[in-house]
């Protein structure tokens, strides 16, 4: 086959598993070759979850739990090549964003777990991974990344737009018509509401919000909810499970609130937290364009179409990229402007003293 063929996988805050995509980038917009979707299983999951936090032996289970996630992405990897009966040889890199157990840019740091050496010795392909870390250096928050290939999708001149990232963080990027480019963690995505649906119902989420769609929103948990001071922190600005996590929301629940009722809560809580930062930060949106997993939440893209009123709000598969592979798309991308030189990031996104390239590399 010929073409630029790049490999993008992602595995995000939501924990469900490995998102895979083959893509073309040679022409002027990317052409999704295959896809595949590899699901964690339950035990690594709940170890990933675990290292989210402090501790006994974390440097050893994370290393442990790395090298699992390693012949995870190596799977998917072999899924997509399969699929498209595409040789290694024929693709230039893999962009692995690497699995998330601490974001502290306030401290200067950020982890990403998935051991890309042995990732490159299990596909015999290029590598490139560790993406966030030297916008981290330039004294950025090394998130959110997509906002870069977001300018390369989805900019309309004619049109003042936002795409709103629904994974376990809720994310936006504001793509003005004049090409100037902003961006910012605004708050939790599906990452609370997968948590608790998972302890009361024992499914990892709530399928189509379902489970919310049957409960009532709760004022006083939503109030307490809402007085995060991370709501009201201006942008440049990131977030993830460190902030956003269990502990967080137990320390706001009511003695006695009922676990739907919970869940209705946090789907609000999703859908106004992001519906206020668009209006406080990007109050000239015109259209929304969702993508990521939490566009499957029929509940909240609801409340969402009706909280962003007057601008519009579709998925990116409107688009023509299917709103599940919007982001490891995004990371082919970033393996490629890597290997060509190219920066990845946006000062005016993440804060970072300049444009910088990208990501470590791995040859195979």
């Amino acid at each position: 086959m010929t073409g630029d063929l790049y490999i993008g996988l992602m595995s995000g805050t939501s924990l469900d598993g490995v998102d895979a995509a083959l893509v073309d980038l040679a022409g002027t917009r990317p052409r999704v070759i295959s896809s595949a979707h590899r699901p964690f299983d339950a035990a690594l999951r709940a170890e990933l979850l675990a290292l989210n936090s402090p501790g006994y032996d974390e440097i050893a289970r994370a290393a442990a739990a790395g090298n699992e996630l390693a012949q995870a992405y190596a799977a998917a990897v072999q899924a997509v090549l399969g699929d498209a009966d595409v040789r290694t040889a024929e693709v230039r890199a893999v962009g692995c964003h690497g699995q998330t157990v601490r974001h502290r840019p306030e401290r200067g740091y950020t982890t990403q777990i998935g051991n890309p050496a042995l990732l490159a010795e299990r596909c015999g392909i290029r590598v490139v991974a560790d993406f966030r870390s030297r916008d981290i250096a330039a004294g950025g928050q090394g998130a959110p990344l997509a906002p870069a290939f977001h300018a390369e999708l989805f900019l309309d001149r004619d049109e003042n737009r936002a795409v709103l990232n629904l994974g376990g963080i809720a994310n936006l990027t504001q793509l003005a018509c004049d090409g100037s480019v902003a961006g910012f963690d605004c708050g939790p995505g599906n990452c609370l509401m997968d948590l608790w649906c998972a302890r009361h119902t024992n499914f990892p989420f709530d399928r189509a919000g379902e489970w919310a769609a049957g409960g009532r929103i709760l004022p006083e948990l939503l109030a307490r909810l809402r007085q995060e001071p991370y709501f009201a922190q201006p942008p440049p600005k990131s977030t993830g499970r460190d902030l956003f996590n269990e502990a967080w929301l137990r320390a706001k629940l009511g003695p006695h609130d009922d676990p739907r009722h919970v869940q209705a809560t946090l789907l609000e809580l999703t859908a106004c937290s992001v519906a206020e930062a668009i209006e406080s930060h990007l109050p000239v949106t015109q259209r929304v364009i969702a993508c990521g997993g939490g566009t499957k939440n029929v509940a909240l893209m609801a409340r969402l179409e009706e909280l962003l009123k007057p601008a519009a709000l579709e998925p990116s598969d409107r688009q023509g990229i299917e709103s599940q592979l919007v982001e490891a798309i995004g990371f082919a991308w970033l393996a490629k402007q890597a290997l060509q030189g190219v920066p990845g990031n946006l000062p005016s996104v993440t804060g970072a003293r300049g444009l910088r390239v990208l990501g470590a590399i791995y040859p195979p």
